[in-house]
């Protein structure tokens, strides 16, 4: 009797023991996945792993609504919708997401293996590329209320002088990407696929285009953020889709509204299609069509309308008050992936403004060892000649300066990488840019804000001696916190002091290591710049800077 007690007792003892497990947060059922939640590396019931570009952010509150409605949780990871698409067509999207959400999959179906990735696409949603020109700007060029514009015309006045505008680089936005497809189709006058003989007589009329290109960016967010600090008198115009540039006018001040311009002779729109990967199982597959049939409701679509002020795309849907009713032409895109990949190549290399790019080095004792290796790894990447699209490496016509500090400036060397048809060419000259990387030694304190000020210096001596007008812009690189030298205060006050010109270069810092994650948001806010995350991957972040250089 007493060993059927002591049984008993302990299997109690046991239960409690399991119950005291299960209701833990240690163990037992893992937490209700949320919506702000990075995708898990496998599939939940439930919940939709979705790579998408970062503009889908305005679609929370109704994704929010899906999920109370179908009980599909939508994760989403953010990219480029380019860099989305070579993720897509290598296979490295395969397991780690169920969907993909771009707001275009043109140049994805342009590639074999990335169209067969895909098992099916469903458009949720329609916005144009359009031209956001101020109002007080469209008054003098004398467009009247902008609905008569045709490329043609913006195109006269930026090389006239007469329009700048900014537009996010076509390498890694989309955005761009379809600018420029809609200006090469425009100016060739193409009527079916673009193809390269169209590029090539467009190529003088796109050269102009892009003289008034005064802002570039790997974000349409944060190209919105620099039009809104920018001089009135140096950005006019923002060449986005249509949304996002009405988005924008709900909350810029009256003298800096923009009249978005929808050409007449055609455009380029994003359908924003929802698409299932071909590597999903089941169950997910099964989330995606109660998510898409919920989406294309009447009533869904015209609150997506009144949210984003895009366009719906089921019949019947009213579109958000303010959105013109009519319709342009869809211009002709590029009919093979190396068209597009030829004609993103020379909008780097020969076609935009050319760039004056600082790079401000930590090379200080605590970089020894694999933190140096992974800086010389990450920066020699952009010296390779593996880049079809031309958005990662150094480019033609590129001058790069490499700052190498510590406890001071140790040493400064410029390179101006020369266009494809010089003699030497740029190979030359990447490599000795490379031959420069490679040299970098770690040893030493951090100095960093006296370092970030002859960088300035730098620029100052660069554009006098050049009088020219190039994208400019300084990345800064460190892995721990000023400890030498000038201070925060030392560095404002210089910077207070710079003439308008040097003002506005942007200060792109890079988070490495212990970097002081404070004083280099600082840097970022007070230039005008933008804080990147290196902690992960070197290699990436540089990659990533390159849209706002």
């Amino acid at each position: 009797m007493k060993q059927r007690s002591w049984r008993l007792l302990g299997s109690a003892l046991a239960l409690l023991v399991v119950t005291a497990c299960t209701s833990s947060s240690g163990g037992g059922t893992p937490p209700a996945p949320k919506p702000t939640d990075a995708p898990a590396p496998t599939a939940r019931p439930g919940v939709l792993r979705v790579l998408a570009g970062s503009e889908l952010q305005d679609m929370a509150p109704i994704l929010e609504d899906a999920r109370k409605a179908t009980g599909v949780t939508v994760q989403f990871a953010w990219t480029g919708s380019l860099d989305g698409a070579d993720a897509v067509s290598s296979g490295r999207a395969d397991g780690r997401y169920d969907a993909v959400w771009f707001p275009s999959n043109q140049y994805l179906r342009l590639d074999d293996a990335g169209r067969a990735k895909l098992l099916s696409e469903t458009p949720v949603m329609v916005s144009p590329v359009a031209v956001g020109v101020r109002s007080s700007v469209l008054g003098d060029l004398g467009w009247g209320d902008g609905s008569k514009v045709t490329w043609a015309q913006i195109g006269d006045a930026a090389s006239a002088g007469k329009l700048s505008y900014g537009m996010a680089d076509p390498s890694r936005s989309n955005s761009g990407f379809s600018t420029l497809v809609a200006v090469a189709s425009a100016f060739s006058g193409a009527g079916a696929a673009l193809t390269e003989a169209d590029v090539q007589k467009a190529a003088p009329s796109l050269k102009r285009f892009f003289t008034g290109q005064k802002l570039t960016s790997g974000s349409s967010g944060w190209l919105a953020q620099a039009y809104s600090r920018a001089e009135p008198g140096k950005v006019g115009a923002l060449v986005n889709y249509e949304s996002v540039l009405l988005s924008m006018n709900r909350t810029l001040p009256a003298e800096r509204q923009l009249t978005v311009v929808r050409p007449v002779d055609g455009v380029v729109s994003a359908d924003y299609p929802l698409s299932l990967l071909s590597s999903t199982a089941q169950t997910e597959r099964d989330s995606f069509q109660r998510l898409t049939q919920y989406l294309l409701r009447e009533d869904v679509q015209k609150r997506i309308s009144e949210v984003t002020l895009r366009r719906p795309v089921t019949p019947g849907a009213s579109p958000a008050a303010g959105l013109p009713s009519d319709r342009r032409r869809e211009l002709p895109f590029p009919g093979s992936r190396g068209v597009a990949d030829g004609l993103l190549a020379s909008y780097q290399n020969e076609l935009r403004r050319p760039s004056r790019t600082v790079y401000v080095l930590d090379t200080s004792g605590s970089m020894a060892g694999a933190r140096i290796e992974a800086l010389k790894a990450a920066l020699g990447r952009l010296t390779g000649t593996d880049d079809t699209r031309g958005a990662r490496r150094f480019r033609d016509r590129e001058e790069v300066t490499l700052i190498s500090f510590a406890s001071g400036v140790k040493w400064t060397k410029t390179h101006a990488v020369p266009a494809s048809g010089a003699q030497p060419g740029p190979q030359a000259e990447l490599a000795s840019i490379n031959a420069d990387v490679q040299s970098l030694a770690a040893e030493g304190g951090t100095a960093l804000y006296d370092s970030l000020e002859e960088a300035y210096r730098v620029i100052d001596r660069q554009q006098k001696t050049a009088g020219d007008d190039r994208f400019t812009s300084i990345v800064l690189m460190t892995d721990g916190e000023s400890n030498e030298g000038a201070t925060d205060g030392d560095f404002r006050k210089f910077h207070d002091g710079l003439p308008a010109g040097q003002k506005a270069v942007p200060v792109f810092p890079i988070r490495f290591g212990e970097a002081a994650v404070g004083q280099l948001q600082g840097i970022a806010d007070l230039t005008g710049g933008k804080l990147f995350d290196g902690t992960g991957s070197l290699d990436g972040v540089f990659e990533e800077i390159r849209g706002y250089q």
